[in-house]
């Protein structure tokens, strides 16, 4: 049995992963979702509305993996400014056996790269297959982290991006061409949007910056900005012309795309088509030609944290000399 705490910063834990491996880890933890083996209670919300910010408790536990624990995050857009990550997470990990906490680890790190993978995989059962051409709307950090998970799965021939701050582009440039990706950037959103096979949107908007009209037939969109109550980034009359995933019904309808639509009533629960649980489990299937239009609602649910952390712990414990640096006993 456990006796001490073990820490990981996030150096530690960038030597300890790979896209490919998360994608495959957050995949599983998705199938368990889907078939119900997963506790995981709607993020907890304390907002900081004076500092443009807020903090949020995740509690999982996905069974079959035995991974339990929680993750404290915040999300402060101004940090930009600032010079801070805009995410900065911790996740507590403990022994679902006797409850002891087993590792204290940087989930900032994590919360990239599960959420990436979430993209990754919502793209994997919902794009067409052989789609090669990507938009980005939005070059911030998540946007590297899409583009590395869609990298895992698709051979892109070419990007485009459209950021309104140059800088932020200019590294998503640089990163892409640094992969061997042929990218092009975008003067206006409507550019970068039309005639894509894969849309991603990682913005903070509060208002629709995708037109409808933009959006061609047979595209797949991971919606990854509106994680909070009134965000969004997506035309609502998108949602009558596509079929509609969420990572987790009770978060999305709070704070995901899917929030202000409904709360406006242009949309009901109705019309959403499965989460991506169900879908990669095989009791749903929303795409049906080639040319239907998917969208992908991603909150950030707790179990890819959980399941990701789990495995960071494992593979930390199994190197020579792993130190575990805290003692409750």
């Amino acid at each position: 049995m456990p006796d001490k705490t073990l820490i990981l910063t996030g150096r530690d834990i960038k030597g300890l992963v790979d896209m490919p491996r998360i994608l495959g880890i957050v995949e599983k933890a998705f199938r368990a979702h889907g078939r119900g083996t997963v506790q995981m209670p709607p993020k907890i919300y304390i907002h900081l509305k004076k500092y443009n910010g807020d903090l949020r408790a995740m509690p999982a536990y996905v069974e079959g993996m035995e991974a339990c624990g929680v993750k404290w995050v915040n999300v402060h857009p101004d940090n930009r400014k600032r010079g801070l990550p805009v995410v900065m997470a911790l996740i507590i990990l403990s022994d679902p056996r006797i409850g002891y906490p087993i590792a204290v680890m940087d989930g900032t790190y994590i919360t990239n790269m599960r959420t990436g993978a979430a993209g990754g995989v919502a793209a994997k059962y919902l794009a067409n297959r052989g789609s090669s051409t990507a938009g980005f709307v939005g070059c911030g950090v998540q946007a590297l982290f899409q583009l590395m998970a869609l990298r895992s799965i698709f051979a892109l021939k070419a990007v485009s991006v459209y950021d309104k701050e140059p800088a932020q582009a200019d590294r998503f440039t640089r990163h892409a061409r640094a992969l061997g990706i042929t990218i092009k950037r975008c003067g206006d959103i409507k550019d970068c949007v039309s005639k894509k096979d894969i849309l991603v949107t990682t913005t903070p908007s509060r208002r629709p910056i995708i037109d409808a009209g933009w959006i061609s037939p047979g595209t797949h969109i991971n919606a990854i900005g509106a994680d909070a109550k009134g965000k969004e980034e997506l035309d609502p009359a998108i949602f009558k012309r596509a079929k509609v995933v969420v990572d987790d019904m009770a978060q999305a309808v709070h704070s995901g795309e899917i929030n202000v639509p409904l709360s406006k009533r242009l949309i009901k629960k109705s019309d959403i088509c499965a989460t991506l649980g169900e879908i990669v489990m095989g009791k749903k299937s929303c795409r049906a030609s080639k040319d239907d239009i998917t969208i992908f609602d991603s909150t950030g649910i707790a179990i890819n944290d959980i399941a990701v952390a789990s495995y960071v712990y494992k593979r930390a414990m199994a190197r020579p000399g792993a130190k575990r640096k805290i003692s409750f006993a």
